[in-house]
C-alpha cells in the first residue's frame, strides 16, 4: 500500500450565490489542475434563515453534472425536465445537465432553522457535453452506511467501498464520494484508486492526514502504535485537503473525533471554458451556449423514449 501525501491544505472561503445564499466555497471558478474532474465544491451551512431562504432561483446548466448532498433541513427543487421534489436530511440529488437544463433549488431549515448541505460539480468529457439531461433523487434511507469495529462510520454516497456500493450511479467521472465519521483518537486508512484525483473536506471535529514518516508529518500527543500526534497540528472545520497519488489515505482523528467527506475521481485532462454554470471545452462552444440562452434555444428537444 502507498500512502497519499498531502499536496495542499486550504480553508473554504465565505461567498454568496443564488439570490443571496451565504455559503463557504472550498474550490471553484479557478484553476482545475488539483481538482479535475471536479470543478466546484460548496458547503452551504447556516442557521440564519434570512441567509439562505431566497435560495437559488431558476438558472441554467450545461456541460456538467451536479451532486447535492443534504445533511440538515430540506431543499425543494424543480427543473425543465418536469421533475419536482424535496431533498430531506441525508438525501442525494444527482443531475446531469448535459446539453442544457434549467432548474431551481430552494433551501428550507429544520425545526431549529438549520440548513446544511454540500454541492459538488463534476465536469463532463467533451464526448458527453451535449448528452441528454438526466436526473435522480436518492432518499437518505437508501444511502449505505458501514460501521467498522473501531466505531468508524462510512456513508457511501457514490462508488464502491469496503464491499458495498452507493446508490448513485452513472456519473461520467466515476467518482467515490464518502461521508466518514471517526471516533476520538483513532487512526484509519481508506483505500482509493491510485491515480484518481482525491480530496478530503473536514466539516466536524479535527484530524490530520499527514503521515508520521513523511518529512511534512506531525508530532503527536496521543500514541498510535508508537507514533505521536500534536493537537496543535490538527486541521479543523471547513478544511480542504488535496492529496498526491497513492492507493490509501491515512487519517487520524483528534480528541473530539472527526467527520469529513472523501472524494475522488478520474481526471479528464481536457480544456475548460467556463462561464458561471456553463462549462464547455472551447470559447466557441461557450459563446454558442450563451447565444442559445439569449435566443430561447438552450433546452434541446430530446428524442422520444
Amino acid at each position: 500500500m502507498s500512502f497519499r501525501p498531502v499536496l495542499q491544505e486550504s480553508k473554504a472561503v465565505p461567498t454568496m450565490e443564488g439570490a443571496g445564499v451565504h455559503l463557504h466555497r472550498a474550490f471553484g471558478f479557478g484553476d482545475t489542475e488539483l481538482s479535475d474532474p471536479f470543478l466546484l465544491f460548496d458547503d452551504f451551512r447556516n442557521d440564519i434563515p434570512e441567509h439562505y431562504a431566497k435560495g437559488f432561483p431558476w438558472h441554467p446548466h450545461r456541460g456538467i453534472e451536479t451532486i447535492t448532498y443534504v445533511l440538515e433541513g430540506e431543499v425543494e427543487h424543480g427543473d425543465s425536465l418536469g421533475n419536482r421534489g424535496t431533498l430531506g436530511a441525508g438525501s442525494v440529488q444527482w443531475m446531469t445537465a448535459g446539453s442544457g437544463i434549467m432548474h431551481q433549488e430552494m433551501p428550507r431549515g429544520n425545526a431549529k432553522g438549520q440548513m446544511h448541505g454540500f454541492q459538488l460539480w463534476a465536469n463532463l468529457p467533451s464526448s458527453l457535453k451535449m448528452t441528454t439531461p438526466r436526473y435522480q433523487d436518492i432518499a437518505g434511507s437508501d444511502v449505505e452506511e458501514i460501521i467498522d469495529d473501531d466505531g468508524t462510520r462510512v456513508k457511501i454516497v457514490i462508488g464502491n467501498f469496503w464491499g458495498k456500493k452507493g446508490p448513485v450511479d452513472g456519473i461520467a467521472a466515476d467518482p467515490l464520494f464518502l461521508d466518514i465519521s471517526m471516533p476520538p483518537n483513532t487512526k484509519k486508512s481508506f483505500p482509493v484508486e491510485t491515480y484518481a484525483r482525491t480530496f478530503a473536506y473536514i466539516f466536524g471535529g479535527s484530524g490530520t492526514f499527514r503521515d508520521a514518516s513523511n518529512p511534512m508529518g506531525v508530532k503527536v500527543e496521543k500514541e498510535f502504535a508508537g507514533e505521536e500526534l500534536n493537537i496543535r497540528d490538527l486541521s479543523g472545520d471547513r478544511t480542504l485537503v488535496h492529496f498526491d497519488s497513492g492507493n490509501e489515505v491515512v487519517a487520524r482523528s483528534g480528541p473530539e473525533g472527526v467527520r469529513f467527506l472523501l472524494v475522488s475521481g478520474q481526471p479528464l485532462k481536457e480544456p475548460v471554458a467556463w462561464h458561471g454554470p456553463i462549462v464547455m471545452n472551447t470559447r466557441e462552444e461557450l459563446m454558442q451556449a450563451v447565444q442559445d440562452l439569449q435566443t430561447g434555444n438552450f433546452i434541446k428537444e430530446q428524442p422520444a423514449a
